[in-house]
Formats: structure tokens, sequence, C-alpha cells
């Protein structure tokens, strides 16, 4: 499958559609994406989330409707 970077908007579209939300591993900066209910994931906010990305040069790439967090090609 071929990943194609998307927009924070796009992300944002497709988080609502599936029930995601911002995260951040707490104590760190490793963001991904997270349904609740995991001990380990502190929720943040799309802001903060934005952030992270560009200070870690990250990018959300997208295939078929999944979603992963890379380094931006």
């Amino acid at each position: 499958m071929t990943m194609k970077e998307i927009g924070i908007e796009g992300a944002k579209k497709i988080a609502a559609e599936k029930g995601l939300k911002p995260a951040k591993v707490k104590g760190t900066t490793h963001i991904q994406f997270t349904r609740g209910g995991n001990g380990r994931l502190e929720e943040i906010s799309w802001d903060e989330f934005e952030s992270i990305m560009k200070e870690r040069g990250l990018g959300i790439y997208e295939s078929g409707g999944w979603m992963k967090i890379m380094q931006k090609k």
C-alpha cells in the first residue's frame, strides 16, 4: 500500500470518524492516536499534537483509512 502524507485537518477528520484522539506516552513526546483507556497514554490537545509533530519533524501518513505517524520524507 502506498502511504500519502495528509495534513492535520485530514488527520482530524479520520480520527473523528474512527473515534480516535491525539495522545502522547506519559512523560515523553512520543505521540500516537488513542481511543482512550490506556494508562500509559495521556490525551492531549490537537494544538499540542501538532506542535510536537513540527518539533520532531513528523508527518501523518494515510493509506486506506489507516494513519501512521512517521518522520517526514
